[in-house]
């Protein structure tokens, strides 16, 4: 626990501060853990001292029930002209049990106080579902019928907290508009790494339909494919002021490129358009180009972002000429694909007569090395789209269907979860599935691998070989980019790999453990794999009539 002085207060911390956001409290980055009330105190104090309290910002730190408890009594008191609850990264360490209660704490305190909330910044809390449910009042009250902001980056929504924080919205906005005042008018929304797909990607999309005020939406790394795209762009379209979309790395595709370029047209002011990493290939590039290259089009654009997309020669031209108009084009990305030199040259080129070359990326990563090659795929690509959107619908219905088997429900705002078995998860071997596994989730996993192995008269060498395979699928998890995916995922391979090597020394089957690692970690082949079994059986079998 951090040490206070509390003599200090206004020296040290420097917690009343005036900046662009106005007047008000930060402890921004102060990586306090606070605990109990009295660990709060600082905090209060600052709040209290305030007059005109606009903003306060408590990212990075960590916030326990008791201390956010106090912190909101004194919400409550000097709370009533707050904008701005700057509250990303507040929870670190903290279980999931603690954060609903907390947050319950801190909203309450702000519809007592009868404030009309500008912005409401919660991104890198991972709290996932959980802290949507202690939101979820507090998202439908008149406190956030003024909102106008909302960033909710890196939470680890998953599918069930997208569709609980759309109705939360949804709510906000019949609520307002039944009680006479402005209905929401949301400007901002951010909703990045949420692990969101197509489900949780159309709750919110009927969200924005409804709005038509959003002039910037984030929602890159959240698993969508096409189909939830395709929602997405609809949903948008309802909202003429758009300047800004970001849905880097989803999987757009060609149909949800189309999807895209068909709302394009009702974004007369875009300024910024992220499409990097969505595997958009060229054709999907040259619907996107023929949409933004039309005449006099978007005259506010200054970013438009394609990178890594497997772009080849063929979509270059497209680009170029589409850019040739966009005055305030400042940044032209397109690092990362498969253009070769021709591509590149062309690229250069072209933009270089339009005098938009300044705007133009280094070209880095790309693949020219493919160049010899290009004709021969340019003219395959159609078929490979296409099977590539066949593999996506195949993909996205498996999904579904494993979701229909193990997805919460939704009651009133609260979530009602079922419980996922290991088979469950081991068919579809998920970050969001692997939350979602309950009771003795390692008695489990070996339950299953000797149930599997039971069958066959070489049992010990099958429970090894499925008490492998479990391993590597929980162990892929390990290096997720969600927070509570990979302590999981780490925490509980570790315990699956004790348990395995303490069957392998105690059933003599050392070798045989070794030998399914090297398969399962693709080093040797299961053809070689058996030779060297048969070998150190023979070896085995002679070392024993020799007496060693």
């Amino acid at each position: 626990m951090s040490s206070f002085n509390l003599n200090d207060l206004g020296t040290e911390l420097q917690d009343v501060t005036q900046n662009n956001a106005g007047i008000g409290v930060s402890f921004a980055k102060k990586s306090l853990k606070l605990d109990t009330e009295e660990d709060a105190l600082e905090i209060v104090k600052a709040i209290r001292a305030c007059t005109n309290l606009e903003y306060l910002d408590l990212e990075g730190n960590t916030l326990g029930p008791l201390a956010a408890k106090a912190v909101a009594q004194a919400l409550e008191e000097n709370g009533s002209l707050m904008k701005r609850a700057l509250w990303k990264d507040m929870f670190t360490g903290r279980l999931k049990s603690e954060i609903p209660k907390a947050l319950e704490y801190l909203g309450s305190a702000l519809c007592t106080a009868g404030t009309h909330l500008f912005e409401l910044d919660l991104s890198d809390n991972a709290f996932g579902p959980i802290g949507i449910e202690g939101l979820a009042n507090f998202l439908t009250s008149s406190s956030c019928y003024t909102l106008r902001v909302l960033r909710l980056d890196n939470n680890g929504l998953g599918i069930s907290g997208g569709k609980m924080l759309a109705k939360a919205l949804l709510d906000c906005y019949n609520n307002s508009f039944e009680a006479g005042s402005p209905p929401l008018a949301l400007k901002v929304f951010v909703a990045g790494r949420n692990r969101l797909e197509n489900e949780g990607a159309k709750a919110l999309a009927s969200v924005f339909q409804k709005l038509t005020s959003l002039e910037e939406v984030a929602m890159p790394q959240n698993g969508i494919y096409h189909e939830g795209i395709t929602a997405l762009a609809n949903g948008l379209s309802y909202n003429p002021g758009l300047r800004i979309l970001n849905l880097n790395d989803n999987t757009v595709g060609l149909k949800g490129a189309q999807a895209i370029a068909k709302a394009l047209p009702n974004f007369k002011n875009l300024e910024q358009l992220n499409l990097g990493d969505c595997l958009l290939k060229t054709r999907g590039s040259m619907v996107l180009a023929e949409a933004l290259g039309v005449e006099g089009s978007y005259p506010s654009l200054t970013e438009l972002n394609l990178s890594y997309n497997e772009i080849k020669t063929k979509g270059a031209n497209p680009i170029a000429l589409a850019m040739a108009d966009k005055k305030h084009l400042a940044t032209l990305q397109l690092d990362g694909n498969n253009f070769g030199k021709e591509g590149c040259t062309i690229l250069r080129d072209s933009l270089t007569i339009s005098e938009r070359i300044g705007s133009l990326s280094t070209l880095d990563d790309d693949e020219s090395d493919k160049e010899d090659r290009e004709k021969d795929e340019e003219e395959n690509e159609e078929e490979n789209d296409e099977e590539s959107d066949e593999k996506s619908d195949e993909s996205e219905n498996e999904s579904k269907e494993n979701r229909d088997i193990n997805k919460d429900t939704i009651i009133n705002g609260n979530i009602i979860r079922s419980k996922i078995s290991v088979i469950d998860f081991l068919k579809s071997p998920t970050g969001e599935n692997l939350l979602l596994l309950q009771d003795d989730i390692i008695q489990d996993f070996i339950t299953y691998a000797k149930n599997s192995s039971n069958s066959d008269s070489s049992s010990e060498l099958k429970f090894i070989e499925e008490y492998t395979r479990i391993i590597m699928k929980v162990s892929a998890l390990s290096t997720s980019g969600y927070v509570d995916v990979r302590l999981r995922a780490q925490n509980l391979t570790d315990a699956l790999y004790s348990k395995l090597c303490f069957f392998a020394i105690e059933n003599d089957q050392v070798s045989i453990w070794n030998n399914a690692l090297l398969v399962n970690l693709g080093l040797i082949k299961i053809k070689n794999s058996i030779i060297f079994l048969y070998f150190r059986q023979k070896i085995k079998t002679v070392e024993k009539l020799i007496g060693i």
